[in-house]
């Protein structure tokens, strides 16, 4: 299926922050346990080997999984970067802002681009630059009003929910107009990892597919 049919069909990007080796795997195999197929690997702007650390970790993943999930690069700030993950095994780019350089490489290089906006002017900007879907940034703090009130006059837009995304709020920004979310606290928690809690992260996942299923 091709990757922008699968993110519309899905709904459910899970987001993955400064998670490696086998604790990455062993997140990756909860989330398929859980039914959910999409993963973004993020790179630490903080960490300045972020490009090794963050393609080794996609390499990886792609290899062990990519018969049952597809992986994209998130925080991407750079062209550099956008080259980077796609030599990893990457198949989508997410900002959590609007380059036109950074969009522009990204489907130069056939990849589908997801940059982060907040207002109708970053989003039109975003799209107009031909981004595939715009992630909508900080969605849980901007609110379904909000996504609805945007959605009025530029409701061509794919918008993807991304930031304070829970199973209390997911389907009411679906039917508020989204055509997915990008999900990173409910499905890594630091604290269900440190446990070894992987059971419980496969039950949120399954938690998020149920209700993107139903919307």
């Amino acid at each position: 299926m091709e990757i922008k049919e699968l993110i519309l069909k899905d709904k459910v990007i899970v987001i993955v922050r400064r998670i490696y080796g086998d604790t990455l795997l062993r997140l990756a195999e909860a989330m398929c346990e859980g039914d959910v197929h999409l993963m973004e690997l993020t790179f630490d702007q903080s960490n300045p080997d972020c490009i090794t650390a963050t393609g080794e970790s996609i390499t990886t993943l792609k290899a062990r999984f990519g018969d049952v999930m597809r992986f994209g690069a998130g925080t991407v700030l750079t062209a550099e970067q956008v080259v980077a993950a796609k030599q990893a095994g990457c198949e989508y780019i997410i900002s959590p802002n609007v380059s036109e350089a950074v969009i522009r490489c990204s489907k130069e290089n056939g990849l589908v681009s997801i940059p982060g906006a907040m207002t109708a002017t970053e989003i039109l900007n975003a799209h107009d630059c031909g981004a595939d879907f715009v992630k909508l940034f900080p969605a849980g703090y901007l609110g379904t009003s909000y996504v609805k009130d945007i959605r009025a006059p530029i409701s061509h837009v794919k918008l993807l929910a991304t930031g304070g995304i829970k199973e209390e709020n997911f389907g009411d920004f679906l039917k508020a107009g989204c055509v997915g979310a990008g999900i990173s606290g409910r499905l890594t928690d630091k604290t269900c990892i440190a446990e070894g809690n992987f059971a419980e992260l496969s039950r949120r996942a399954r938690a998020m597919r149920a209700i993107a299923d139903e919307n």
